[in-house]
């Protein structure tokens, strides 16, 4: 059964880990999961590394997809696309709200410290939605 729009983006709201695809001249699409950050109404963000191979390729195409999805308590699916609406370096605050998304207590912390510490400068990307994909698979 198809999703409606507030079905889908209740969906997507929710913390999962999501599906990126963007596609890279020459080679089928890079596909990798992500964190993402989003609210109903809003547009998608990720953050990335400024000279990752994702980076490179949505430098390339200007454009990108995320798709989430669970088996429990029921098999569903949401997938958006479109183009990039804005890149620029990320702040400590987004990199903070992303992690906290996603872990919580000594795992948040050893994160942060880690991120702050080793992985350098982000990028956040957010994505201008075109084109939503969603449907209830639960029979």
């Amino acid at each position: 059964m198809a999703l409606s729009t507030s079905e889908k983006q209740q969906f997507l709201a929710q913390p999962h880990v999501a599906a990126f695809s963007v596609a890279e001249p020459g080679l089928g699409p890079l596909t990798v999961p992500v964190w993402y950050a989003y609210e109903p109404g809003g547009r998608p963000w990720i953050t990335i590394g400024p000279t990752s191979r994702k980076a490179r390729a949505l430098e390339a195409s200007g454009r990108f997809s995320l798709m989430v999805d669970t088996v429990e308590p029921r098999t569903m699916y949401v997938s958006v696309e479109g183009p990039v609406a804005e890149s620029r370096t990320s702040t400590e605050e987004e990199i903070r709200a992303m992690a906290a998304r996603y872990l919580s207590g000594p795992a948040l912390d050893g994160y942060l410290d880690f991120a702050f510490g080793q992985l350098g400068e982000h990028l956040t990307v957010v994505l201008e939605p075109e084109h939503w994909l969603g449907a209830d698979l639960t029979m």
